[in-house]
């Protein structure tokens, strides 16, 4: 897919405002404000707009813990992978998920108020799958760096 210097100036700002009004959008990349709804509706109907969203602030909710945890899996097979990755999907506690490469099968970003509820989380999730060997848990002690943001390079 082919994303000229307009489509990317109208993503980065999306990313950084998706409320910004058409307008205001239009006149931020220096485009017609019809030219600009034109585009920004081919971006969503191609899939590169996957959706629009509100970011919460975690603060204002209490206390939470940010959990990285590592998993090591018995068997790298597709079935009990896809079985361990369909129990993460529906887990609200798990933000992010990626199967990656090395030592470690699976590392997940766990979100939890507590060390309780993470042990629930564990309890119920972890411990549960058959074919889960072992799990190491970083907990996070500060959160240096959080951006939702795709990189999209400059032209």
């Amino acid at each position: 897919m082919f994303l000229d210097r307009l489509d990317k100036a109208i993503l980065r700002q999306l990313q950084s405002d998706a409320s910004v009004s058409n307008v205001k959008l239009a006149e931020i990349v220096n485009l017609s404000a019809p030219a600009c709804l034109k585009r920004v509706k081919r971006l969503e109907d191609q899939g590169v707009i996957n959706k629009r969203v509100a970011l919460l602030d975690q603060t204002k909710f209490g206390s939470c813990l940010h959990m990285i945890v590592e998993i090591v899996m018995h068997q790298d097979r597709l079935d009990l992978n896809e079985t361990f990755s369909k129990a993460i999907k529906n887990c609200e506690q798990v933000h992010e998920c990626y199967k990656v490469t090395g030592e470690v099968d699976f590392v997940l970003v766990v979100v939890v108020p507590d060390m309780p509820s993470y042990e629930v989380f564990c309890e119920e999730i972890l411990y549960r799958h058959p074919n889960m060997r072992n799990f190491r848990t970083l907990i996070s002690m500060n959160r240096i760096k959080y951006d939702t943001k795709v990189y999209i390079p400059i032209d």
